[in-house]
């Protein structure tokens, strides 16, 4: 496959739709992300996130609407489309009767590389996993996030233009977590283009220039996520825990306060610098509050609401 122009889109999607049992699940998305970006793609379950994936690499049909990636219509060219793309998914499918190096040399010999450029290869991604001294370990001794690094390095196994991730840190503790993310941040210094899936507002608003917010199968919002925070919530937060009602209406005098809201007993004051609201609580006998600066989790609540999805 030719190197596709750094200028132009990877991934192209014009009023792509999906339905499962008559319920429309993607609705009429239109899409375009550029090469060497490193995009976030929120939402809460049923949002259409991982469909929308799937549907990318040729593993979930479309029904109306078309899709390129790489400059080829997907699905007539899903087989070539998928030499050039890696895939990291939400659960690991490593082998598991294999050692860790196996796993990389097999899977990269799927995609006909020669055994010489294959060794390299299988070499330099060892190392870049932080797995050298794990090469001869079966997968039943790795922990969970030397698995999901290993998921990663295969991923990469054939040098992919586009890496599709869903929702790779999931499970993972800190630690593993910031290993993980000092990964992809090397491959976007490298000028990979990477869409990554996750629940994690802070994964995505510390590593991707680039995030949408999904919805019932649409675009809620599409903008890096400072310009996100920016414009879509107010600039800071007041929760206050188990407020009695007369301290909420005295709070809620604030001139400042752009909105408010009550999930359970936590109070949410939206707003600028609220120094009223801040005064009273300070020198008050009320102690169980924060004030902070909003974030991308408060965008998402806004767009998507605070009601749990099954």
């Amino acid at each position: 496959m030719n190197a596709v122009n750094s200028a132009s889109h990877i991934v192209q999607i014009k009023k792509i739709s999906k339905f499962y049992n008559n319920k429309q699940v993607v609705n009429e998305l239109d899409l375009n992300i550029e090469a060497g970006c490193f995009c976030g793609i929120l939402g809460p379950n049923g949002a259409g996130k991982t469909t929308t994936l799937r549907m990318l690499v040729g593993h979930c049909p479309i029904d109306t609407g078309e899709l390129s990636i790489l400059g080829l219509p997907m699905p007539a060219n899903a087989s070539l489309i998928r030499e050039s793309v890696g895939v990291v998914p939400q659960m690991d499918n490593l082998d598991p009767d294999f050692t860790v190096e196996e796993n990389l040399y097999v899977y990269g010999r799927f995609f006909g590389i020669d055994e010489k450029t294959l060794k390299e290869r299988t070499k330099e991604l060892l190392a870049f996993a932080s797995l050298e001294d794990k090469a001869a370990c079966k997968i039943s001794a790795l922990s969970g996030g030397m698995r999901r690094r290993l998921s990663l390095a295969r991923a990469l196994i054939n040098k992919p233009k586009l890496l599709i991730l869903d929702e790779p840190t999931t499970g993972l503790d800190p630690q593993a977590r910031q290993a993980i993310w000092q990964k992809l941040r090397e491959l976007k210094k490298q000028g990979l283009t990477l869409i990554l899936t996750t629940h994690y507002m802070e994964e995505a608003e510390r590593l991707c220039d680039r995030v949408i917010v999904m919805d019932y199968g649409e675009v809620m919002a599409d903008s890096p996520p400072k310009e996100l925070i920016k414009d879509e919530i107010e600039s800071h937060v007041l929760e206050v825990h188990a407020a009695s009602d007369d301290l909420i209406s005295v709070l809620k005098q604030d001139k400042t306060l752009a909105r408010f809201e009550k999930s359970g007993d936590i109070c949410f004051f939206y707003g600028e610098k609220m120094n009223h609201a801040l005064a009273v609580l300070e020198q008050g006998t009320h102690d169980d509050y924060l004030f902070r600066p909003a974030n991308l989790e408060d965008v998402f609540i806004k767009l998507t609401g605070r009601d749990l999805r099954e």
